[in-house]
This record gives C-alpha cells, sequence and structure tokens, in this order.
C-alpha cells in the first residue's frame, strides 16, 4: 500500500526549526501495529495520521513508542499539510479526537489551536526526579506532566537531566516541563519524556494547556508570548479561556513524499 507523507516543522516558519511531525492521510483506518510501525520509521517525535469524515477529520497521533492522547504540535501540522498541500478551502478546521472534539482556526499564516484547559496542581518531586535534576525548581506541580518552576530563564537553559534515574520514572503519556519568565517574552520552557527516543521535545504544544493557565494566573494577563528553549526552538502565542486555552503558531513544510506498508 502507498500512503503520501507530509513532513511539517510546527510553531515556527523556519526550515530547520520548530518541532517536525509527519502527517499521514487515510481513507480509512489501519491496524494500530501498523501505525505504530509507520511512527516508529518516521523517526520524529509525533506522526499525525487522519481521516476525511466529510465536515470534520478524525485524528490520532503516535510517538515511535506510543499513542498519545493529545499532541499540539501535530495538530498544528496537519492543519498546515491540509491547508497548504491538500487545500482545504475553510478558515477553520475541526478534528474528531480521543481528547474531544478540537479546533483550528486559520488566520493568515498562523495557527490557532483550541485546546482544554490543564491546570496544574501541587504536588511533591518524587525522589527519582530529584535526583535527576542538576537544579532544584522552585516550585512543583502536576496535571498530565509535572510542572517544574524555576527562577530564572538562564537556570531553564541550564537544566542538565541525568536519564540513569529519569528513565526509571513511570509517568504513562505524560512527561516533565521546566519553565521561568522569560527575557524576551513571557514565559520559557523545555520538556523531557522519559524513555523516548526524543529523549528534549522541541516545541511542545499540549504543555501548554498547562503553561498557560499557570502563567496567566502568576502574570496577572490572558494573552501571552512563549519560547521553548530546545536547541531547535519555537514560538507560541498562548490565550487562557479558563476552560480552555488558545496555542498559536506557524509552520513551514518541509518536504512531501510517499511511503509503501508492504
Amino acid at each position: 500500500m502507498q500512503l503520501h507523507v507530509y513532513q511539517i516543522n510546527a510553531f515556527t516558519n523556519g526550515l530547520f526549526s520548530g518541532n517536525p511531525a509527519c502527517v499521514v492521510p487515510l481513507s480509512e483506518w489501519l491496524p494500530d501495529d501498523l501505525l505504530l510501525k509507520i511512527a516508529r520509521e518516521n523517526a520524529v517525535a509525533e506522526t499525525a495520521f487522519f481521516v476525511d469524515l466529510g465536515y470534520t477529520f478524525h485524528l490520532r497521533w503516535f510517538t515511535p513508542e506510543m499513542e498519545m492522547d493529545l499532541c499540539g504540535h501535530a495538530t498544528l501540522a496537519t492543519a498546515h499539510a491540509l491547508k497548504e498541500i491538500r487545500k482545504y478551502p475553510g478558515q477553520s478546521i475541526i478534528f474528531e479526537t480521543s481528547n474531544g472534539t478540537l479546533t483550528v482556526k486559520v488566520t493568515g499564516d498562523l495557527y490557532v489551536l483550541d485546546l482544554p484547559a490543564r491546570k496544574p496542581a501541587s504536588t511533591t518531586l518524587p525522589q527519582l526526579l530529584k535526583d535527576s535534576l542538576n537544579i532544584q525548581p522552585q516550585e512543583i506541580l502536576k496535571a498530565r506532566d509535572y510542572v517544574l518552576v524555576y527562577n530564572s530563564e538562564q537556570e531553564v537553559k541550564d537544566i542538565k537531566i541525568d536519564r540513569a534515574y529519569f528513565d526509571q520514572l513511570e509517568l504513562g503519556t505524560g512527561g516533565v516541563i521546566v519553565t521561568a519568565k522569560g527575557s524576551q517574552c513571557d514565559f520559557v520552557s523545555r520538556f523531557f519524556t522519559p524513555r523516548a527516543s526524543v529523549f528534549e521535545d522541541p516545541v511542545t504544544g499540549s504543555a501548554h494547556c498547562s503553561l498557560t493557565p499557570y502563567w496567566s494566573e502568576v502574570l496577572g494577563k490572558n494573552e501571552m508570548t512563549a519560547m521553548q528553549l530546545s536547541e531547535r526552538g519555537g514560538q507560541l502565542l498562548c490565550r487562557d479561556k479558563k476552560e480552555r486555552v488558545e496555542v498559536a503558531g506557524k509552520a513551514r513544510t518541509y518536504f512531501v513524499g510517499k511511503l509503501w506498508t508492504e
């Protein structure tokens, strides 16, 4: 079977920055084990698969290791593929997902994702996580992901993680966010996942489901700019809507190709 595949860099307008995602359109769903094999072969943080339902699109996300419950950057990448490559005529794209209905609005070259808010709550630091960190956080919170708040952007840049301890953590589909106030934006972050083939995610849209309500409360503002300080880097615009958040960014097509499943 021959399938189309598009690699899109999300949360950037550059070719070698942002978070790369592969997008694979399907006419019908293939077996889950085959979808996982395709995601492994693509070897990026996330591969998005979608089926056109007529007025909406059924969307799923796979890492090389598992199916995810939510992925912001691969959702943005899918919207870009539909709009720029497949010439979807509308300015609002609706996705049916395991996390409910997600809408992406297209405004010029900006994609605005409407996502569920995941406000983190105070918690304690697991010993394995504490032992893995070279700098200890000033505040520890958790929703799906751990949110570790630091004193400065420089501390976030300087974080080093000892994977001998970190990879023993059992976090399900979650990860660990480190964050602080930004020097040239409202807040910055980095994102790490235990035992993942992509250990530090370049730009994590779903992490901002927790970062947006947290920093909105701390900073006393609903609209914020954010940067993820990975090697590739990325820029996001965030808006707190209480039960929902808006996370917006740009995208750039890297390649268009075909793959074979047999």
